[in-house]
């Protein structure tokens, strides 16, 4: 075969560096190698598939004209990617920090020789990278993420032998989510040590494909994520737009899911609402379990802060952290952070935590969305509680229950609001100031001797707030 097709592209090669940064050519057309030109067609040959896509979508618009000027018109372009026979296998699956215990385990895992299809390949160990906090014992639970909980026990109990397979948990940022799936793999971890349980990120994932294929390590990439028995995958939201890293999650997620092993996937959204998805991966998503964990309820927040209390070993009054738990409502990173900073400010300005500090550090630290209480909504929940209609709160029946529920809601009226007694009164069944009086000092009084008084007016506060 004529050599004359390589001086051709040669003439190429000169004129597109003229025209590209010298980086991006060294990177992206100095590795282009002319395979072939004859009969109008002319072949290239490149180091991998991603190669020759990123080459199509970046440079096509360039390209055309110089094959044009160099090789005359109506010139067919083709790609050959090049067959690596035995790459070296050093695919770094680990976080930047903590990079050098797991990123020697993964090269030592990855096979240096090319994979037989009918040999189950050997890997050793690998540090699943799981904080050794994150367990079930830690993650607290109410109805906000009571099924979340079950699930997920569930899941390490049996995992990639239950009906939840992919279990796909879904909320806000900060609500849990993390907490909960690496609880799961340290579960799955105690109960058998050898299981290949992997926790990390999408996007660290999308780092490492964009890697293997650059180093034509693709291969090796696949057959790794492959051998995992449990994957444990945070954000899958950030694979949106990466079209080439969700096809290779698409065949990993295949393989996993139709040999029996487990995926826990999180997401800052349902699947219905992810955009850039490609729809055979969105389908997978919904092929076991959309479970959701919400924002913290208050009983919630304050088991939290409790927890948080103790580890720290803080002393830290119910008042405040009843404050904190009432005001603090977006997520549990701003729960652990307010008691971190209390404990801070208490340390510098060498003081007590009290409560006039929490509020100022809540103050400057947290936005606080503070709940608007008005006479409807304690007459809301003061009828939700007792379990009365509102037009029979107002009526001037002589019933117990419903006496009680009215001076509660008075006495709420008058603690929580700015509002007169007279007007109280008026929105109350048209009572007078002195029989609002008489029934917030009533409630007052009982209040200190009546323990299951203090508790439903405790619920009923949390109800307004919540």
């Amino acid at each position: 075969m004529s050599l004359e097709h390589i001086a051709l592209w040669d003439k190429c090669l000169a004129i597109i560096k003229d025209n590209v940064e010298e980086v991006a050519y060294e990177k992206w057309f100095v590795p282009i190698k002319s395979f072939s030109f004859e009969n109008g067609e002319l072949v290239l040959q490149v180091p991998s598939h991603f190669f020759q896509e990123y080459i199509e979508e970046n440079y096509t618009e360039l390209l055309r004209p110089v094959i044009t000027r160099v090789y005359g018109k109506g010139i067919k372009l083709y790609y050959k990617v090049t067959v690596v026979e035995n790459p070296i296998a050093t695919v770094n699956v680990s976080s930047p920090e903590k990079s050098a215990t797991v990123s020697r385990n993964i090269r030592q895992a990855l096979p240096a020789q090319p994979l037989s299809p009918f040999q189950t390949p050997e890997y050793e160990d690998l540090d699943s990278q799981l904080n050794p906090y994150y367990t079930f014992e830690n993650y607290y639970t109410s109805d906000s993420n009571k099924v979340a909980r079950i699930t997920g026990e569930a899941v390490a109990a049996s995992p990639g032998h239950n009906p939840f397979n992919p279990m796909f948990v879904y909320g806000e940022s900060g609500v849990g989510k993390t907490h909960l799936i690496q609880a799961i793999g340290i579960k799955i971890k105690e109960q058998n040590p050898r299981a290949r349980v992997l926790y990390l990120s999408a996007n660290l994932f999308q780092q490492q494909y964009t890697t293997a294929v650059v180093h034509n390590q693709l291969n090796n990439f696949i057959n790794f994520y492959q051998s995992i028995d449990v994957l444990l995958m945070d954000d899958i939201q950030e694979f949106a737009g990466k079209i080439q890293t969700q096809n290779t999650f698409f065949h990993i997620f295949n393989h996993l899911h139709l040999n029996g092993k487990q995926l826990v996937l999180t997401c800052d959204r349902p699947p219905v609402e992810l955009e850039g998805i490609v729809p055979r991966l969105l389908t997978r998503f919904k092929w076991g379990l959309q479970v959701e964990v919400e924002r913290p309820d208050y009983s919630l927040r304050r088991d939290i802060l409790h927890n948080k209390i103790e580890r720290d070993g803080l002393v830290i009054s119910d008042e405040i952290v009843d404050y904190i738990a009432r005001n603090v409502t977006d997520n549990v990173r701003d729960l652990e952070g307010t008691i971190v900073s209390l404990m801070a400010h208490a340390m510098a300005f060498n003081r007590d935590i009290t409560l006039e500090l929490a509020e100022q550090v809540l103050a400057r630290s947290v936005r606080m969305v503070k709940k608007q209480i008005t006479i409807d909504s304690i007459k809301n929940a003061v009828c939700n509680y007792y379990n009365i209609k509102p037009d029979k709160l107002v009526m001037r029946s002589r019933k117990r229950e419903v006496v009680v529920a009215r001076q509660v809601a008075m006495y709420l009226s008058k603690k929580h609001t700015s509002t007169a007694l007279a007007s109280i009164g008026s929105l109350l069944g048209r009572y007078d100031h002195a029989t609002v009086l008489y029934a917030c000092k009533t409630i007052e009084g009982q209040l200190q001797v009546d323990k299951e008084l203090q508790k439903s007016v405790n619920e009923i506060e949390q109800m307004m707030t919540a």
